[in-house]
């Protein structure tokens, strides 16, 4: 049985596992184990067991602005629905933060454009994020990666 739940610092060298083909292939971005320990607050993990499926994390940049980023599930387990269940937390998350807009650069932006994303230009993504995260990347400066916005308060206000 599943379920998702908040990782603990013990959960760090299963998450590092779990993602590192992802990061090889570059598309995810190498978080170092200082990093993620910082960080952990932000993740939530879907479990089965001792056993971590899919992970995610809700970064918040500003109080208006957060990001859904190292989203991955275990090649296993894709197609379960455990990254929508994990975008979902993070959308109820933001909500209760009271973010307005969450931010998410991806390869599979289909995904993300089926639980309410937008596509918007990079151009409009804020300067701290492009030099705080995406020149990390090994694909940096030439991004193959879709950005997309999911507005909170527009899809509240049509509730």
């Amino acid at each position: 049985m599943t379920e998702l739940v908040k990782p603990t610092l013990k959960d760090i060298p299963q998450m590092m596992s779990l993602v590192e083909s992802e990061i090889k292939n570059g598309t995810i971005l190498y978080r170092s184990e200082d990093e993620i320990a910082t960080n952990i607050r932000s993740y939530v993990v879907v479990k089965d067991g001792d056993s971590i499926l899919a992970y995610g994390a809700l970064h918040i940049h500003s109080p208006d602005l957060a990001e859904i980023r190292s989203l991955i599930v275990g090649e296993e387990y894709r197609g379960k629905s455990l990254g929508t269940k994990i975008v979902n937390y993070a959308i109820g998350e933001a909500e209760r933060l009271k973010i307005k807009k969450i931010l998410v650069l991806t390869y599979i932006p289909q995904f993300f454009t089926k639980l309410g994303f937008s596509e918007i230009p990079k151009e409009s993504i804020p300067d701290h994020k492009i030099w705080a995260d995406c020149i990390k990347c090994i694909h940096f400066p030439v991004c193959n990666e879709v950005s997309l916005m999911y507005d909170i308060k527009s899809k509240s206000d049509n509730i």
